[in-house]
């Protein structure tokens, strides 16, 4: 059973690397075309974990260009390339995200209106098209992945970027809006997820999540309990709301590890 992965790198692909063996690395730029060729048609795949792509909202925005042909396109000449080489079906995860979905008081599900949060939303919703449109030699699962966090993340990302300040040697900290509820979920509930769904080689949409929704306030009044620091923030802000229902995905017989994600935050050193 060949397992291929794009995106090893990265921090959900680093822990996938370790937690399944043998898994095929696809290396080089996934945006050449013809790279990608070459490895479908040596590897002869049987699943594919598809992680490759910029995802900081921040460092998208600054080069929406390359986060299109990255995220997009590079998805573009994965399913491509099954499609014209593999002489079999092939089952592709699909590491989408939770900025599919506006942000609202409601719950999110899968069968919910997508209207993209942002522009690296926006290039996911195309990527998801992309795969639902072209199922010639794919097996397409979509797992569209809420907030979480690790040591290794980038601090561009919420809570690596809350700690940096919490460390900083200043006195006294100052916050901007902490007036938003996000739905944060442990990688390793991520890598049972994506399990549980290559196993069954499941077909469809899934929202991998808690079910939950936490203020950041609340995350970084946690994280604090190990720095002890004086801080402000901002008070009286519109707050925002993204949380994703994990129903589907529960009647596959997942469920997260941590429910309490704050718990999580308070046993874990980063």
């Amino acid at each position: 059973m060949n397992i291929g992965i794009t995106g090893s790198t990265g921090t959900l692909g680093s822990f996938l690397t370790k937690k399944i063996p043998n898994l095929i690395k696809f290396k080089g730029k996934i945006e050449n075309k013809k790279l990608v060729e070459k490895w479908i048609i040596k590897e002869n795949l049987d699943f594919l974990i598809h992680l490759a792509a910029i995802v900081p909202v921040k460092e998208v925005l600054m080069s929406k260009k390359k986060a299109l042909t990255i995220n997009f396109k590079g998805t573009k000449n994965i399913v491509d390339a099954i499609n014209k080489y593999s002489n079999k079906k092939v089952w592709i995860f699909y590491s989408s995200t939770s900025h599919v979905y506006p942000c609202g008081d409601k719950i999110k599900k899968e069968t919910d209106l997508i209207k993209p949060l942002n522009y690296y939303g926006i290039t996911k919703q195309l990527s998801e098209n992309y795969l639902n449109k072209n199922q010639d030699k794919i097996i397409p699962c979509i797992g569209r992945i809420f907030s979480f966090t690790h040591y290794n993340q980038k601090k561009d990302f919420v809570i690596p970027s809350i700690i940096k300040k919490l460390k900083n040697k200043k006195k006294n900290i100052y916050f901007g809006n902490l007036n938003h509820f996000r739905d944060f979920i442990t990688i390793n509930d991520i890598y049972l997820a994506i399990k549980i769904l290559m196993l069954k080689k499941k077909k469809g949409i899934f929202n991998i999540s808690s079910g939950n929704k936490i203020c950041l306030k609340d995350v970084l009044l946690t994280l604090n309990k190990g720095y002890g620091k004086k801080f402000f923030y901002k008070k009286n802000e519109v707050e925002t709301v993204l949380y994703g229902s994990n129903k589907k995905l529960r009647k596959e017989g997942w469920k997260p590890l941590y429910t309490n994600y704050l718990h999580y935050l308070e046993k874990t050193k980063f």
